[in-house]
């Protein structure tokens, strides 16, 4: 299955990590923008079982690390809701962190790391794995985020963007949202060509 979002677009039945090599940054006049990195879908990803799971209903996110270290973590996650909100993808869901005593079957839920390890794929991701690397020097101000569709422990799909951003109140980070949602719950058809290994770049 190949297509092209914005960047080469190569699928495997098992999703590995997603790794940019260089961060070229985007530029809207002297404002660093959005950029979506290289993105998979597993075979099993089909646009209408994600409406048909999120219209209408809450949909799970899960966030793990901080990409604002100087603040506290829940009072980013909170800030953050509402920009998510605002950029939500085509259904009607309401993104939500609640777990629900009993975990529905199937678990669909998104699943945000910032900062993750180079080595971090969406297998592990959607097992319940997280790991993260430190901030590089002259890193300060980037937001990274690494996002997983899951459904159990099944990989849908996944994607990384990543921006220039001060605060959670930053305006840069609502056109990351609206990038990376379109990414990751895609409406496009898909073709069903053979799998070929995701490299990384």
């Amino acid at each position: 299955m190949r297509r092209t979002v914005a960047v080469a677009l190569l699928v495997a039945a098992t999703l590995p990590t997603c790794v940019p090599g260089e961060i070229d940054a985007q530029t809207a006049g002297a404002i660093p923008g959005p950029t979506v990195g290289g993105v998979n879908y597993a075979p099993q990803y089909d646009f209408s079982e994600f409406w048909a799971a999120t219209d209408g209903k809450s949909f799970r996110v899960v966030f793990a690390g901080n990409p604002f270290p100087a603040l506290p973590v829940e009072e980013v996650k909170q800030r953050l809701l509402p920009v998510m909100q605002a950029n939500k993808p085509r259904p009607a869901l309401t993104f939500t962190y609640d777990v629900p005593a009993e975990l529905p079957r199937p678990d669909y839920r998104l699943v945000l790391v910032f900062d993750p390890a180079n080595d971090l794929g969406s297998g592990p991701v959607c097992n319940g794995v997280t790991r993260f690397k430190p901030r590089a020097p002259g890193t300060s101000g980037r937001f990274y985020v690494y996002g997983v569709y899951c459904r159990n422990d099944l990989a849908l799909s996944e994607t990384t963007a990543w921006t220039q951003a001060t605060g959670p109140d930053d305006p840069r980070l609502g056109p990351l949202f609206a990038e990376l949602f379109l990414v990751l719950f895609t409406d496009q058809p898909m073709r069903r060509d053979r799998f070929v290994p995701f490299m990384r770049w």
